[in-house]
């Protein structure tokens, strides 16, 4: 089994930056995709950054494009999302997912495994 915990959520002003790290446990062996998803109040989930197991291929969803960026650290086991320029409308649960697979994966059922989520407020 994998675990996933997810860290840096917080509440900030509009402007400002989080930094959002996953740390990966458990059966860490082999190569795993990982990606991180948000969830807002009353709506589905949605993808918003992708990274494949050697990161050399990142994949964003354009709501954030310019704004976040993924990347990992394999020797810790940990994916980080950075995330700058925050607006109001980024305000969500932030998930991270992970699969042992060597493509870069965008959508919610191709994942295996899931954290707990982090919560993002973003403050007008």
């Amino acid at each position: 089994q994998v675990q996933l915990v997810e860290s840096g959520g917080g509440l900030v002003q509009a402007g400002g930056s989080l930094r959002l790290s996953c740390a990966r446990s458990g059966r860490t062996f082999g190569s795993y995709a990982m990606g991180w998803f948000r969830q807002a109040p009353g709506k589905e989930r949605e993808f918003v950054a992708a990274i494949n197991w050697s990161a050399s291929d990142t994949y964003y969803a354009d709501s954030i494009k310019g704004r976040f960026t993924i990347s990992r650290d394999n020797a810790k086991n940990t994916v980080y999302l950075q995330m700058n320029s925050l607006k109001p409308e980024d305000t969500a649960v932030y998930y991270c997912a992970a699969k042992n697979t060597y493509a870069t994966l965008t959508t919610t059922w191709e994942y295996d495994y899931w954290g707990q989520g982090t919560q993002v407020t973003v403050s007008s």
